[in-house]
C-alpha cells in the first residue's frame, strides 16, 4: 500500500510560509481540518524496541547504556540521538552510521514484527478516516520505518507522511508540522496534533497546532496549546476539539 500523497522534502523557508486555508468541502463541520500523528510511542509503542536495539548496540561494542539514557532520546531527531549515543557509548562510529544500524532494525520490526498498538490509536485512525478528516504521519523516524507502519494499516489511512530524513530541521523545530499542514493544504492552526513527548508537543505547538498529549514512557512538559489525556481509547473524532483549543472547521 502507498500513501495517497507523499510530500517533497521542504526547506526551512518553504516550511515557514503559511499553509493554504482548509478546504471546507473535504471535512464535515465541527471536526479538525486535519489530524497530525506522531508515530513512535503514540500510534505504536516502539520505544521498547528502540531501547532493545540501543542496548544491543552497546553490547556489540562493549559500551554502557541504560534505560534512562534511551528514554532521554524519546521524540528526538535521529541524528541528534546518534550524536548522544556516540558520546555516551564512546563509539568510533559516526552518528550517521549509528542511525543506519538502528533504523535497519526498527524498519524490519515495523515490517514483520509484532506491533504493540497504543490503546485507542487504531480505532481513532479508522474513525477519522471514515469521517473524512485528512491525516498525516509526522515522525522523526525515517521513511523505511514509517512505510512499514503505513503498509500495515488500511489503504488511505494517511493522506501524507513526513519523516525525519525528509526535513531540514527535526522536532522540536516547527518544520515537520508546518510541512505536514502544507502537504495536506490546511492551516496548521486548524489542525490537532497527537504526541507523546515534550519534543513533539513543542514542535507541533510552535507550528500553531492544537496539541493533544498522550504521555507514555516519559513525562510531557505543559505548555500553550497543549492539552492532556491519559488515553486515546474511546475517543471519537469530534472529541478532539473538546479536548483541545483547535477551532472547528465550519
Amino acid at each position: 500500500m502507498t500513501c495517497t500523497s507523499t510530500p517533497t522534502p521542504t526547506t526551512h523557508d518553504d516550511a515557514s510560509r503559511p499553509a493554504p486555508g482548509p478546504d471546507a468541502s473535504s471535512v464535515a463541520g465541527g471536526l479538525p481540518a486535519a489530524v497530525l500523528w506522531d508515530l513512535d510511542g503514540t500510534i505504536v509503542d516502539t520505544e521498547p524496541v528502540w531501547l532493545a536495539s540501543e542496548h544491543a548496540l552497546a553490547a556489540r561494542y562493549g559500551a554502557t547504556w541504560t534505560d534512562e539514557d534511551g528514554y532521554a532520546l524519546v521524540g528526538n531527531d535521529l541524528l541528534e540521538s546518534g550524536r548522544a549515543i556516540k558520546q555516551v557509548m564512546g563509539l568510533e562510529l559516526s552518528p550517521e552510521e549509528i542511525v543506519v544500524l538502528l533504523v535497519a532494525e526498527l524498519a524490519e520490526h515495523m515490517r514483520s514484527g509484532s506491533l504493540t498498538w497504543r490503546p485507542g490509536a487504531p480505532e481513532l485512525l479508522a474513525a477519522l478516516h471514515e469521517a473524512g478528516v485528512p491525516q498525516c504521519l509526522v515522525t522523526m523516524s525515517y521513511r523505511s520505518i514509517a512505510d512499514g507502519l503505513v503498509d500495515r494499516l488500511p489503504a488511505g489511512t494517511f493522506d501524507a507522511v513526513i519523516t525525519g530524513d525528509e526535513v531540514s530541521h527535526g522536532k522540536p523545530h516547527p518544520e515537520p508540522y508546518l510541512a505536514a499542514a502544507r502537504a495536506l493544504g490546511v492551516d496548521p492552526t486548524a489542525c490537532v496534533a497527537i504526541e507523546d513527548s515534550t519534543t513533539g508537543t513543542r514542535s507541533a505547538a510552535a507550528a500553531g497546532c492544537a496539541v493533544l498529549a498522550v504521555p507514555n514512557h516519559v513525562e510531557i512538559a505543559p505548555g500553550d496549546r497543549i492539552s492532556f489525556t491519559d488515553t486515546l481509547a474511546g475517543l471519537a473524532p469530534d472529541d478532539l476539539l473538546r479536548l483541545t483549543d483547535a477551532p472547528p472547521l465550519d
